[in-house]
């Protein structure tokens, strides 16, 4: 089941970034296009810092912390084995995401945002919601599915 995330996790690189080179080429020079008014824009942005643009020009340790995340969540799926294909399909969002991003800080020193929606500010890409529901969904799969947090029953004394 790990191979079939580290599948996964290679398709969602490969879409995020044939999107950016898409924006890099074609969206970069207009920079922005509205896409439906008032609300979905495609707007072209450098974000040097991480989620909503924290932490700006620390582009190093967003590579080292990645790539350290990265290695203990691919560590863990050969190591621990969890059982369930859903922790596989969160871990290969997550994966293919941090991956994606981590391309463009080591390339560009920037990762290339797009995604623009009225009601929610940050400007971001297709590997923050891999990376944003892969999050969502391990959280659901430790609370739900895993025996992480399942309640232990105490023998009679």
């Amino acid at each position: 089941m790990a191979i079939a995330a580290l599948i996964i996790g290679a398709l969602i690189v490969v879409i995020d970034q044939v999107i950016k080179y898409f924006v890099a080429t074609g969206l970069k020079p207009i920079g922005e296009y509205t896409v439906i008014e008032n609300l979905f824009m495609l707007r072209y942005v450098e974000n040097r810092g991480v989620a909503f643009g924290m932490f700006q020009d620390l582009r190093w340790v967003f590579v080292a912390l990645t790539s350290v995340m990265l290695i203990a969540i691919i560590v863990y799926m050969f190591k621990k084995k969890p059982s369930g294909k859903f922790f596989y399909i969160c871990a290969g969002l997550i994966i293919g995401g941090g991956i994606g991003n981590l391309i463009d800080r080591v390339l560009y020193g920037y990762v290339i945002d797009y995604l623009s929606l009225s009601f929610f500010p940050p400007v971001c890409n297709f590997a923050d919601y891999a990376i944003t529901i892969g999050v969502i969904l391990l959280v659901v799969y430790i609370f739900f599915f895993s025996d992480s947090f399942k309640k232990r029953t105490i023998g009679n004394d």
